[in-house]
């Protein structure tokens, strides 16, 4: 259906020449100025000398129109708006309305449906309700006094003008606070995915990077002495970095889920390349899947710390859980190495620190720091089931 063309300045809208799909334009006082038309027969008046002093009328009508220019520009930005100056011109332009209206009377009285145009502009929501009367109240009775009956015309002219412009300025200015708010809401949608991906590039390529370089130094001893044993290590890597590929891809798309299961194999897979023992224990039910990932994705970041940056010689990894809570410890007895961390939890730099944004989200908790006994590290993490 057609937009109506009455008012249709005002209407937030695609602007002439603009291509579609493009951000739409909003209303500005220049949307205002055409109804200025209104005044033509007033000024017809003074340029024919049908006025008393035409001098006088022609600098009101004057003073009038840069009112209402001043106004109407100054109403579609909500500092200026509600500058004192701002309502300071509206009372000047009701003033000189209400003369001229009482002066000449007849066409002149057109002057106040402009003086509603302007008030709506420049008054909306609450303080309409509070001075918007006042407009049509002047209206009124100025009319009233010098038309009579026939002021009917003009009264319902000034209440639709100051009525349907703040109507329609009001809502160009909600579907203006709508769009920004749905550009900021497309801004953190898009920041938080960049935050995704990188917290699990670093995840999966930091873990992946630090058995590729184990395994690398293992198959380099012991290729002079054992040969089998090198190519076993060597074998081991091509699997590691295929996985690692196929990782990166899932995390790429966005699918890729992780799983506690095999997340402990791969430890013990790089504890042992590592020359660390590895201790595993596991109880408990059977955990959902958003529990077993973000538990897997710990269980990669600790033992990727013990493998780079501690001196261990065995790490321990517990999941003991119940029905309502799990709770997993990855403890070793190297420590971390200097300059790697200060014990609160950054161990890993960003890694240990994203974790915990994890869990935190998912109602859960991290924490890593010295263990118990000389140059020990623990990081244990606890999550509702549920």
């Amino acid at each position: 259906m057609p937009r109506p063309r009455l008012f249709s300045g005002l209407l937030p809208g695609r602007a002439p020449g603009r291509a579609p799909g493009r951000p739409h334009a909003f209303p500005t006082g220049f949307a205002l100025l055409p109804w200025l038309l209104l005044g033509l027969g007033a000024l017809a008046n003074v340029v024919q000398g049908e006025t008393s002093n035409p001098w006088l009328s022609g600098s009101a009508v004057l003073t009038f129109n840069s009112l209402y220019v001043f106004v109407a520009f100054r109403s579609f930005d909500d500092r200026t708006r509600r500058a004192p100056s701002t309502r300071l011109a509206l009372l000047a332009m009701a003033a000189v309305t209400c003369a001229l209206g009482l002066g000449h009377g007849g066409t002149w009285l057109y002057f106040f449906p402009l003086l509603g145009l302007a008030a709506g502009a420049a008054l909306r929501g609450r303080q309409l309700v509070r001075w918007g009367w006042i407009p049509v109240t002047l209206a009124g009775v100025v009319s009233g006094a010098e038309a009579g009956w026939d002021s009917v015309g003009v009264v319902y002219g000034t209440l639709l003008s100051t009525l349907v412009t703040a109507a329609l300025l009001g809502l160009a200015d909600a579907v203006r606070e709508l769009r920004a708010a749905r550009e900021e809401l497309a801004r953190r949608a898009v920041e938080e995915e960049r935050l995704r991906f990188s917290r699990d590039l670093h995840d999966l390529l930091g873990h992946t990077l630090s058995v590729i370089v184990v395994k690398a130094e293992a198959a380099r001893r012991l290729a002079p002495g054992d040969p089998p044993a090198a190519v076993a290590q060597m074998t081991d890597i091509e699997s590691v970095g295929r996985q690692a590929l196929t990782e990166v891809r899932e995390a790429v798309t966005g699918y890729r889920v992780g799983g506690l299961g095999s997340e402990l194999d791969r430890a013990r897979s790089a504890l042992a390349a590592a020359a660390v023992e590895p201790v595993v224990h596991r109880s408990g039910p059977p955990l959902p899947a958003p529990a077993e990932a973000l538990l897997g994705w710990v269980v990669r970041e600790a033992v990727t710390n013990v493998v780079r940056h501690s001196d261990a010689g065995r790490c321990e990894i517990v999941v003991s859980g119940s029905a309502e809570r799990v709770r997993l410890t990855v403890t070793d007895d190297g420590g971390i190495g200097a300059g790697s961390g200060d014990g609160t939890g950054t161990a890993s730099g960003t890694g240990l620190a994203g974790l915990r944004e994890r869990l935190a989200a998912a109602g859960g908790s991290l924490t890593a720091g010295a263990a118990p006994g000389p140059g020990g590290f623990v990081v244990r993490a606890e999550l509702p089931v549920r």
